[in-house]
């Protein structure tokens, strides 16, 4: 596709003109079937929807996942991988913006969240990035998923990435909020800048055994404080927040959030099982599927620079500034923008 074909594609998917908007997705073969309505996807507001109604459960790898599904079962699958301190309902106006547009839409709880259980008591309780990238694949096999449209912000896309990275045949196309989160534990040793350290105060807080038992004790204030640092502009109300904090009184919620963020700073040992994986991540290896990387432009949790990271993105790629005060909860505070970069990003 040439650039000046981008440029009208990226200036269409900007307008807000609903009779422009379904003609065009019809025009550059966007729509998933017959009986998509492109233009719900321009029109409907943030905010209408508050819940997904029955979630599903699936025996997936280690785990029992709980998730939500929008959309027609044969529909290109596209799965939506939330972050910490989030869940799901990150993406309850997302889903049914691809649900109309004609997209098998997949939104999993990750381990430690909501309704997904381990399925044995003797699981380890790790947090490890790849860890969770190898859960979204055993979820992947277990729905007979061969390859879908990965997206994500947070743990979410750091998970998104792995996957890319790691297994490209399984990604059709990425879209990663805050771009190239892929971590080493080498790199990680490095330190930061007094005022980026400052930024990761909960990391070494939670290195203590009293940041333990301080988020055990008070998650969820804890977490509502992150959801208002995060996101400074944000006027969340108390039911969006409790609508999410119910996902942390998963019971393994503490020790995969705590195992998380010390094995990050090299304090807590990840599995054996996952080493090679690890070994393959430290060189940040390229992502070479189709990407459009997000930021918002008032983001308030520690995020690169887009320019740090354009270039590790071999494939087909553009990157998107969301602005108007939206935050680290990029889907959820501006739900049409996301999915429209799921629908662009699928027509590269």
């Amino acid at each position: 596709m040439s650039e000046k074909t981008n440029q009208r594609r990226r200036h269409f998917l900007g307008t807000a003109v609903m009779t422009i908007a379904a003609t065009q997705l019809g025009r550059f073969g966007l729509a998933q079937s017959s009986k998509t309505k492109p233009a719900v996807l321009f029109t409907t507001k943030p905010g209408t929807n508050t819940s997904f109604g029955s979630l599903k459960q699936i025996d997936a790898g280690v785990l029992n996942v709980g998730y939500a599904e929008a959309g027609p079962a044969n529909g290109h699958p596209v799965i939506l991988l939330h972050g910490w301190p989030y869940d799901i309902h990150s993406y309850v106006n997302v889903a049914p913006l691809l649900a109309s547009a004609g997209y098998r839409v997949i939104i999993p709880y990750l381990r430690g969240y909501g309704t997904t259980r381990f399925l044995s008591s003797e699981t380890f309780r790790n947090g490890q990035q790849s860890a969770i990238a190898v859960d979204i694949i055993a979820l992947m096999d277990a729905l007979k998923i061969e390859k879908a449209i990965l997206a994500g912000y947070d743990w979410g896309a750091r998970t998104a990435n792995i996957i890319a990275a790691l297994w490209p045949e399984r990604c059709k196309a990425l879209v990663s909020v805050s771009g190239y989160l892929i971590g080493s534990l080498e790199a990680n040793k490095i330190p930061l800048p007094p005022q980026a350290e400052l930024q990761w105060w909960y990391q070494f807080y939670f290195a203590t055994e009293r940041g333990r038992a301080g988020y055990e004790k008070h998650r969820r204030d804890f977490n509502r404080l992150i959801w208002k640092l995060a996101s400074p502009k944000w006027n969340f109300d108390d039911a969006t927040f409790d609508r999410s904090a119910a996902s942390f009184d998963n019971p393994d919620h503490v020790a995969i959030v705590i195992h998380n963020y010390r094995w990050r700073l090299g304090l807590a040992e990840g599995e054996s099982k996952y080493d090679e994986f690890e070994k393959r991540l430290a060189v940040f290896p390229a992502i070479t599927v189709p990407t459009i990387t997000l930021e918002s432009d008032a983001n308030g949790a520690p995020h690169p620079e887009p320019s740090s990271y354009a270039k590790k993105f071999s494939g087909k790629y553009s990157h998107r500034t969301i602005k108007g005060g939206i935050g680290h909860n990029l889907p959820q505070e501006a739900p049409r923008e996301f999915a429209k970069a799921i629908v662009e990003v699928d027509g590269y």
